[in-house]
């Protein structure tokens, strides 16, 4: 495989016609990281990918058009996202792994489970949801009509550090507002599909509705459900979290050792 070392950690793989950015970091059990819609790895992970990467061989990637990756002619799809993911570790010689997934990154995890059985170890679907009725009625009216004004400056500025180029940062919104706004349900027949082990986790004031997070993990045929107090990814300390200083992170992050651990 033909990989570009840039002046960090990070690589670039060419992935079905796409130049896909991806960093590794620490030793052990493959853990792919797969971020927030808008985002790239530091806002979504940067606070505790170093703490996974004490435990894991972490491998962290950002998605079409989000951070340094190109794009294709062509839209954003969960499932050419899994694609994408399922094709670098082909390429990195990494059978399976557990995948990691938050909010957008959840769905793209959703879909490898469902597309690539054969990759996965575990599962964590973090802060996603896979029926439209899973959210309130409003975030899908923001759609309608949605603003690049009304997209948090602090992604734009992230972005602005790694591509500072105002007119990629605009086609990756329109990327994601698209997404979205053709997003459709899967049925509860695919989420049955997915047979890794799971693990269902969002905040109490998240994104997702409590109880649409419970009727996931019930479909799930082996999966555990944790609703942490805190908002979307204050949990894990995204980026947008309103106290930099909680120690609920640290918390979740040995949840998810344990649980990738087999400590169920």
């Amino acid at each position: 495989m033909e990989t570009q070392q840039t002046q960090t950690v990070g690589r670039y793989a060419n992935v079905n016609g796409l130049k896909m950015y991806y960093e590794i970091h620490g030793t052990g059990s493959p853990l792919v990281l797969l971020h927030g819609g808008g985002s790239t790895i530091y806002t979504t992970f940067g606070r505790i990918l170093p703490q996974l990467a004490q435990s894991h061989q972490v491998i962290a990637v950002e998605l079409q058009a989000h951070g340094h990756t190109g794009d294709r002619d062509a839209p954003e799809t969960f499932k050419q996202d899994a694609d994408d993911v399922a094709e670098l570790l082909h390429q990195l010689n990494i059978a399976k792994a557990d995948i990691f997934g938050f909010s957008n990154g959840g769905q793209t995890a959703l879909e490898i489970g469902i597309r690539h059985p054969g990759k996965v170890n575990k599962l964590i679907i973090a802060s996603a949801f896979y029926k439209r009725d899973g959210v309130p009625a409003g975030f899908w009216v923001g759609f309608d009509n949605a603003k690049f004004s009304d997209m948090p400056q602090v992604y734009k500025d992230e972005f602005l550090k790694i591509n500072n180029d105002q007119s990629a940062l605009m086609n990756m919104f329109n990327r994601d507002v698209q997404r979205m706004f053709t997003f459709q349900d899967w049925s509860d027949d695919e989420i049955r599909s997915i047979k890794a082990p799971a693990l269902v986790v969002a905040g109490d004031r998240d994104l997702p509705l409590p109880e649409h997070l419970a009727a996931m993990s019930r479909l799930l045929p082996d999966s555990r459900l944790a609703i942490l107090p805190g908002t979307h990814g204050s949990y894990m300390g995204e980026i947008m979290s309103p106290d930099a200083e909680s120690k609920i992170p640290e918390l979740f992050v040995v949840m998810i050792n344990e649980f990738l651990a087999g400590i169920r």
